[in-house]
């Protein structure tokens, strides 16, 4: 082999254990850990190096390259864990070209400064190893420099692969695993195991339709209440349905008693007339809405999915599972998912069809959707599209003002709409409080002087208003219409990790309502927080319910009269 590449090879695989020090929570030191990830690490080392030394034809600036991306993944891991409570995994290397596509989504949480900063060393330390490193090319000649190369891959495969037989078996805990295993180890382990596709044949699916619907029992909530359907439901007696998974929205009050007053009033009242409120389990907290989302909306627990739990749509996009929405639509509704953001994120473009949505409308169905907005006055939108946005996302009011639209246009079926908003996600710190419409905290709260407090609570007051809003279109203008039904639950709790570490952190739980506008019993306060993969298929039970005991009548004041066209 090519003398001059032994001194960088050994002093990367050095820098690479101590760039691997700085994470944090820091992995156990490398003697303790089995000795199947310590082989792994210095195969990968030089497989890594090997690689860039090929392309590069310098070894030094191939050494500087590989533990430059190495501390960009450090770097990621230690931010994601501060933010998300979890490190940097094998599947965030996708979020990479998100974070391209969508820069602010991701960038701010690692510091402008320091991305811009970071993009120019790296410019200047590529023109300077070109310019003053020669190339093992020029200098030993193309056979021996690819035959060296060859060498160096060969080498790291022999050791990479009976060493990645042997290593432990992951937990599916990040952190655990990370600690365990160390940076290298864990990343193959989990990429290993993501290549497998999900098994759907041994998941019990809750939204399966039943064949004949014969039979239905109300959930524990309700046990009095057994209904025997000898026919399919007559759709005229079902209601409208509006889903709402709502961004970043729990209760603060809880874990932070100076909070304004007023700040809820519609969701206080709400949950009084609520047949089921309460706290709801999350697997997500600060981002990663898909985990909650998912679960929601497939009826199955986070760890149902296995290594795919962190983003099970790319598996679901392939291998589709009964869903809330295809259960509804075998019912006879009309399912329509709404969120304001570019389709393609996440890959929902290709997942809600699949999931059993008709239609799927993204950013493109709000007027000046993908234009920069600006803050409307005291929270109210026009109809012209002006005011659209509000702080960075399209606003908690048009997704109330466009679900109002799709109950007045909605044709003879009941229409189901799953909204998922935007408007409160992060980065909260980008923006400012707008001074007359920024809710102020007490002098004496510990968490004055927190302006991205001020931001979310702002948000969470326009989700407060959609709340009421959506209640209005909801119910009906006539007796013995039909009725509707909202659910309310938040994907997970914010991110403001400086807050957090002042305070203290809020449970992780958010909170969940499902109303009905024909009033029912409300469910009393109190109980066990509920699991979100619950939610969906409590939802369905009171849909069935409803139908059950709402009177038979055609008319509806939501429904426009058909084309003939649709009448054939």
């Amino acid at each position: 082999m090519i003398s001059a590449l032994w001194p960088p090879l050994i002093t990367g695989w050095l820098l690479t254990l101590g760039v691997e020090a700085l994470l944090r929570p820091a992995p156990s030191v490398v003697w303790r850990r089995p000795w199947a990830t310590q082989w792994v690490h210095l195969a990968s080392w030089l497989l890594l190096f090997a690689l860039f030394v090929l392309v590069l034809q310098r070894p030094w600036f191939a050494l500087v390259f590989v533990v430059s991306l190495q501390l960009v993944v450090v770097q990621t891991s230690n931010t994601k864990s501060a933010t998300l409570n979890e490190p940097f995994i094998c599947q965030d290397f996708a979020y990479f070209l998100d974070a391209i596509l969508h820069p602010r989504l991701y960038v701010p949480f690692f510091g402008i400064g320091l991305a811009i900063a970071a993009s120019s060393a790296g410019a200047l330390a590529i023109a300077a190893f070109l310019w003053f490193e020669p190339s093992l090319v020029t200098q030993h000649g193309a056979g021996a420099f690819l035959a060296a190369g060859a060498g160096l891959v060969a080498v790291s495969l022999l050791l990479l692969l009976p060493a990645l037989r042997q290593l432990p078996a992951c937990s599916l805990a990040p952190h655990d695993d990370l600690k365990r295993l160390g940076l290298a180890a864990a990343l193959w382990a989990y990429g290993r195991l993501a290549l497998r596709p999900l098994d759907v044949s041994g998941l019990v699916a809750p939204f399966e339709a039943p064949d004949d619907a014969a039979s239905f029992e109300a959930p524990g909530d309700a046990p009095s209440f057994t209904a025997s359907i000898a026919a399919p439901i007559d759709p005229a007696r079902l209601p409208h349905v509006v889903v709402v998974q709502s961004e970043s929205f729990f209760d603060p009050r809880g874990w932070l008693p100076a909070t304004p007053p007023g700040l809820l009033d519609a969701w206080d009242r709400l949950t009084q007339e609520a047949v089921s409120r309460g706290p709801l389990v999350v697997p997500a907290w600060g981002a990663n809405t898909v985990r909650t989302e998912a679960s929601f909306l497939t009826g199955l627990p986070a760890d149902a999915f296995g290594i795919h739990r962190f983003n099970p749509y790319p598996q679901l996009a392939r291998r589709p599972l009964p869903t809330l929405a295809s259960r509804l639509k075998a019912l006879g509704y009309r399912t329509v998912c709404v969120h304001p953001y570019p389709a393609s994120f996440y890959g929902r473009d290709r997942v809600m069809p699949k999931m059993g949505f008709d239609e799927f409308l993204d950013i493109r169905a709000f007027p000046g959707g993908e234009h920069d907005g600006q803050y409307g006055r005291d929270g109210q939108y026009g109809r012209d599209g002006q005011y659209d946005r509000d702080g960075q996302y399209i606003s908690d009011a048009a997704i109330a003002e466009k679900v109002g639209t799709l109950l007045d246009h909605s044709d003879n079926r009941p229409l189901f709409v799953f909204a998922i908003t935007m408007e409160n996600h992060g980065p909260l710190h980008l923006e400012r409080p707008v001074p007359e419409d920024a809710p102020r905290l007490a002098a004496s709260s510990p968490a004055v002087g927190h302006e991205d407090l001020r931001v979310y609570l702002r948000h969470l007051r326009n989700a407060d208003r959609m709340l009421e809003r959506l209640e209005r279109q909801l119910t009906p203008a006539t007796p013995g219409a039909r009725h509707g039904m909202l659910c309310w639950y938040g994907d997970h709790v914010p991110i403001m990790d400086d807050l957090y570490r002042k305070i203290g952190a809020p449970s992780g739980d958010t909170c969940h309502a499902i109303w009905s506008s024909r009033r029912p019993s409300p469910t009393p306060p109190g109980g066990e927080p509920l699991e979100v993969a619950a939610l969906g298929q409590r939802l369905v039970d009171q849909i069935l319910i409803d139908a059950e005991s709402a009177p038979c009548d055609k008319r509806d004041p939501f429904r426009q009269p058909r084309s003939p066209q649709e009448q054939e």
